[in-house]
């Protein structure tokens, strides 16, 4: 199953260089991956210290993208929902 999903996306790039798009496609793309990249680097960075006090973070999709976009006012909120509300 994973090389169906790698080979769908390896025929869509292929698809969108021949079709001439333009690289802001591919960098707006590449800004995204690093900033997931990046959330998740971050949450498994609070989850080690969160420990301590006893927080955990999932590290998922959703949580990922929150922190990747929000950075550390999406911890502080993913915490804070953790702690006050589950």
């Amino acid at each position: 199953m994973s090389y169906t999903i790698i080979g769908i996306l390896l025929a869509a790039v292929v698809i969108l260089l021949i079709s001439g798009t333009s690289s802001k496609l591919f960098g707006l793309a590449l800004k995204g991956s690093v900033r997931v990249i990046l959330g998740v680097f971050l949450l498994f960075l609070f989850n080690v210290v969160g420990a301590l006090a006893g927080l955990h973070i999932p590290i998922n999709g959703a949580t990922a993208v929150l922190v990747g976009v929000l950075g550390v006012p999406g911890i502080a909120s993913l915490a804070a929902i953790q702690y006050f509300l589950l």
